[in-house]
């Protein structure tokens, strides 16, 4: 009797930490260094905590893998309690493909992860994603209001465009391919920035994004290219409260400005440190509990 060939001679198991954002890069390269799969989950809602998830051969390298997480903890000051669980051998693969499929997004995008069959959108433009890095996949309330909030003002045709807290650069490229304008896109974490340039080249954008590593308004590029017709901030509430003065001030007259990473019961206070800088709201976007708010600084009036 024919007995069938295990696809894998060795079990599997996937071993994974939940990390503040900050902390990804290093636990990723820490589990990165044991599996040859690393995969990065959004773990709460506010996306401040994320998982970070390998497979690997069980019971092999684990010398290597707990060197390299004490590693990240001291780097990060993170201590993170590493999970593990038994994997089949196309178990992990399959959930994070099934936790990625193709999504429309308003009326002009489609959001697809690099596992899909590349079927053209006569209708929309196609934005590819590594559904490995699930980080601003566009399934997030936040990045599909901005997605929407962008083809609201695109008739404005803005020139100068800053997309701040870029992540995975998906609203920067989406800016680029819908308005044909270079943007920069800017980040605190190494990890997001070396990721939004990957994406960038995946989809034919890497002339028309400037990725960089920055601190928010302090970043000397970011002055230097003051003042912008267009600033994506998806963000969280809090800083975007704090960074209002910066904001309002390196926004052109007439220039407009895309916030999100808020919630709709903080939508209140995020209007109200705008509006004290002389901010206009011209429309709110909702997705689930998440909101998503279009504002403008008028011209200047005349004499």
């Amino acid at each position: 009797m024919a007995v069938a060939p295990r696809r894998h001679a060795t079990a599997l198991e996937t071993v994974a930490v939940t990390v503040p954002e900050p902390a990804v890069e290093a636990f990723e390269n820490a589990i990165g260094s044991v599996c040859t799969t690393v995969g990065i989950f959004e773990a709460n809602p506010e996306g401040t905590l994320w998982r970070v998830e390998g497979v690997k051969d069980a019971g092999h390298r684990e010398d290597e893998l707990a060197a390299a997480l004490v590693l990240a903890q001291l780097t990060t000051g993170v201590n993170a309690a590493l999970e593990r669980d038994a994997t089949e051998a196309e178990g992990w693969l399959a959930r994070t493909y099934e936790s990625f499929p193709e999504q429309d997004v308003g009326q002009r995008f489609v959001i697809r992860g690099t596992h899909l069959p590349d079927v053209k959108h006569p209708t929309r433009i196609a934005l590819t994603l590594d559904a490995g890095v699930a980080f601003g996949s566009g399934e997030h309330g936040s990045t599909r209001g901005c997605l929407r909030a962008l083809e609201r003002i695109a008739y404005r045709k803005p020139r100068n465009i800053l997309d701040l807290g870029c992540g995975s650069g998906i609203l920067a490229m989406a800016a680029a391919a819908l308005l044909h304008k270079k943007v920069l896109a800017v980040d605190i974490e190494p990890w997001s920035v070396r990721v939004a340039a990957q994406n960038a080249e995946r989809n034919g954008l890497g002339r028309a994004l400037t990725c960089r590593l920055g601190n928010g308004w302090k970043t000397p590029e970011i002055r230097h290219n003051a003042p912008y017709d267009l600033v994506f901030a998806n963000i969280l509430a809090r800083p975007l409260c704090l960074m209002a003065k910066d904001l309002a001030h390196n926004l052109a007259p007439g220039g407009t400005v895309i916030l999100a990473g808020l919630l709709r019961t903080q939508i209140r206070m995020v209007l109200a440190a705008h509006r004290r800088l002389g901010l206009i709201l011209e429309h709110t976007f909702t997705e689930g509990d998440w909101a998503t708010l279009v504002l403008r600084r008028p011209y200047a009036p005349k004499p």
